[in-house]
């Protein structure tokens, strides 16, 4: 806008002078009814500088747009160019959450694994503490019925002892 209001400006007033000078040209010749070749020169002179004045607006008014335009392109691509790298910092995150995401999966996988084995292990000294248990208790049973006979025995000892001693007393007064 800058530019084509500056040829606006500046070449507004000299535009209004080469149109007066047509004007004049042509009234003069009209009145005398024709041109003579130098005002017909003049004439064509004043017009070629009317449309160089024009075209100079219109190029001064494209070249204003076209700079209007590429400072949006400059801008847009500079936000593409901010986009992209944003895509680029997320397409890492997104592969190293995969990354790890795989990586946790594999160790759940270990740990559940692991967590089978020791399962199966559990279960197996289950087994053999409750047969080890069955062993305590029929060894008990047994310790206990060995105490009985013992006991038993002893008692036996002590009435066979007495028996003894009776009989020992008996053949001893007579």
């Amino acid at each position: 806008i800058g530019v084509a209001f500056f040829l606006l400006v500046k070449v507004g007033p000299l535009r209004e002078l080469v149109m007066k000078s047509l004007d004049q040209i042509q009234n003069k010749g009209n009145k005398l009814g024709t041109m003579s070749p130098m005002d017909q020169v003049l004439w064509r002179t004043h017009l070629l500088e009317a449309s160089l004045m024009g075209f100079t607006l219109f190029l001064g008014f494209l070249i204003e747009r076209m700079h209007h335009y590429l400072r949006k392109l400059i801008n847009i691509r500079s936000k593409v160019g901010a986009s992209k790298e944003e895509l680029e910092k997320i397409e890492k995150e997104k592969q190293q959450l995969k990354e790890k995401e795989e990586k946790a999966s594999k160790e759940i996988t270990t740990l559940q694994n692991e967590l089978s084995k020791l399962t199966e292990e559990i279960k197996k000294l289950k087994v053999e503490s409750q047969e080890k248990d069955k062993t305590i208790e029929t060894a008990d049973a047994h310790v206990v019925a060995l105490q009985k006979q013992a006991a038993d025995l002893l008692l036996e000892y002590d009435r066979l002892l007495e028996d003894n001693q009776n009989l020992q007393t008996q053949v001893q007064k007579r």
